[in-house]
């Protein structure tokens, strides 16, 4: 058998593109062809090549019309094809233009029987090559080396191109995500000082630059304006915070209330640096994968049923992250200023108010459980212990007795120990559960009042697609935070009823940039005191996102 070996008569089938370049230049030259012309003909072909039998297997060359059937090298590639079947034509049996084929174009015709009877001897069926075929490909390739070697260079130019394209695809890109609350709501049955509540209208817009640099990290930029004030509730707390009530200007406003940094510098390690707004949940895993939607619209009425309320205490600016150790299991720190920006006395990044989380979740992805278990450190003084740093704008999660240093005195402060675990479970995919508690031990600073327990605990029951694909059915129950029996002052204490939290929603999923919710929300025993009224708060809201 001839010496021909198998790297020397493969070329990539890519060589086919070259060859149509070439084969056109050449054309142009001989024809004179106008660019009009040639747009004509480049969309009669892609009409085409859109047939049902746009490309097939012809079984000799004879019926390729515009090659001449009296050259030497035309008979030799015709026994070649009709032996081997190598070559494909077009439906009107042409190789475009109308006119005889180029050394080129014949050169990739080559080029693909060579390839055929490369594959037929790497099958070990070589014996069905004959060596008279071997000698004449061996020819062929002589007679047409300058062309095959201008194919090939022109081959691996594109390819080095292609990898170059591949490496440095990802451009910076921006894209603009929006969210737009309506909601009507009011609240009923409780009588706090001054008088009943009444029905309003009111609204929360965020507008997002999602900004990407390499394709693997992410800066936010949020704008945000609202014009929600809360319901009053016997106590002068904030159970039954809505999220539309979260992060609200309350006049409408804008503001620029997030600006953050996701990147991954190493692998399985996620860094997250917030320079405005930043809040424990936005990086740490919640364990709760179906109701914590971030405070938007689209999952529960109330803030309080999004998550534990201890990824609340705190906020602001400074840097979290989340290792990935394999096989589910997570470690996650973070440390957020509420003040970072301000240089006076008792605030900047490390000497005002500010909180340190650690913790471990454990969520494998081949399982239908997660758990979070979660520790928080906290000096809080210029604002309330669940109020996500002042970031909520509004108020913070939980009676007025378990989230203000000072109910006792403007001057106080509290160094806050928080201890909490998060669980869910997904039963199927249209029924998930979660569950969470926390207790956190606040001991005040120079007001001689001691400390004080604070507890909070809740369930939550999610079901995706309920009654129509995009829908969620949810209930929520639990205790917001609150401090039985603490002492608000001299003599003075506050109640140790437990403001209990019953609610439930459904989310109608009118398109995908359209929803409305309607919900209710029941407060047991608001400010912690069982002889003030209930208050129940009803809601519709409408979600649109874009």
């Amino acid at each position: 058998m001839l010496n021909i070996r198998l790297n020397s008569l493969l070329v990539s089938p890519a060589v086919l593109a070259a060859a149509l370049l070439l084969g056109t230049s050449a054309a142009k030259a001989e024809t004179q062809a106008t660019s009009v012309d040639a747009l004509s003909q480049v969309s009669q072909y892609s009409q085409e090549g859109k047939s049902a039998n746009s490309i097939g297997q012809v079984t000799s060359v004879s019926q390729l019309s515009d090659v001449k059937p009296t050259d030497w090298a035309f008979q030799a590639l015709q026994s070649l094809v009709e032996r081997y079947g190598c070559i494909a034509g077009y439906p009107d049996r042409t190789y475009r233009g109308n006119r005889a084929m180029t050394r080129y174009e014949f050169a990739a015709g080559l080029n693909a029987c060579m390839d055929r009877v490369n594959e037929l001897i790497a099958a070990a069926t070589a014996d069905l090559v004959k060596k008279e075929d071997l000698a004449t490909l061996q020819k062929l390739q002589e007679e047409f080396a300058a062309e095959l070697a201008t194919l090939r260079g022109r081959v691996d130019a594109l390819e080095a191109k292609t990898a170059t394209l591949e490496k440095q695809q990802f451009s910076t890109t921006t894209k603009l995500a929006g969210e737009v609350i309506f909601a009507v709501t009011d609240e009923f049955s409780a009588t706090p000082a001054g008088g009943g509540n009444n029905t309003v209208f009111q609204d929360r817009v965020r507008l997002s630059l999602n900004t990407s640099f390499t394709g693997k990290d992410l800066l936010v930029t949020r704008l945000a304006a609202g014009n929600a004030t809360n319901f009053t509730l016997p106590g002068g707390g904030s159970e039954g915070l809505q999220t539309f009530n979260f992060g609200n200007t309350g006049a409408n406003n804008v503001n620029v209330d997030w600006v953050a940094y996701y990147t991954s510098p190493i692998e399985n390690l996620k860094v997250y640096i917030p320079a405005v707004g930043g809040l424990h949940y936005d990086y740490a895993p919640t364990a709760n994968p179906v109701l914590d939607s971030g405070d938007s619209g689209s999952t529960t009425l109330s803030v309080f049923g999004q998550r534990n309320p201890i990824y609340a205490i705190g906020g602001g600016a400074g840097i979290g992250g989340t290792y990935d150790l394999g096989g589910g299991l997570k470690v996650t720190g973070g440390y957020l200023a509420d003040s970072a920006n301000n240089p006076a006395n008792k605030n900047g990044l490390f000497n005002g108010d500010n909180s340190i989380l650690a913790q471990v979740s454990y969520a494998p992805t081949d399982a239908n459980f997660q758990v979070a278990a979660t520790y928080v450190n906290a000096y809080r003084k210029g604002g309330g212990i669940f109020d996500a740093g002042g970031n909520g704008t509004a108020a913070a999660v939980g009676s007025l007795a378990a989230n203000s240093p000072s109910v006792v005195a403007t001057s106080t402060a509290a160094k806050v120990n928080a201890f909490g675990i998060s669980a869910a479970y997904k039963f199927s995919p249209t029924l998930v559960f979660n569950a969470f508690g926390m207790y956190a031990k606040a001991n005040f600073i120079d007001d001689g009042f001691g400390s004080q327990d604070v507890w909070s605990y809740g369930a939550g029951l999610a079901l995706p697609d309920f009654g129509a694909k995009g829908n969620l059915l949810g209930f929520v129950v639990g205790a917001a935070p609150y401090a039985p029996g603490r002492q608000t002052g001299v003599g003075t204490r506050a109640g140790r009823s437990i403001p209990l939290h019953v609610e439930g929603f459904y989310k109608y999923q009118i398109n995908d940039n359209i929803s409305i919710t309607p919900g209710l929300i029941w407060v047991i025993n608001p400010g912690q005191v069982d002889s003030n009224d209930d208050a129940l708060i009803g809601t519709v809201r409408t979600t649109f996102t874009f």
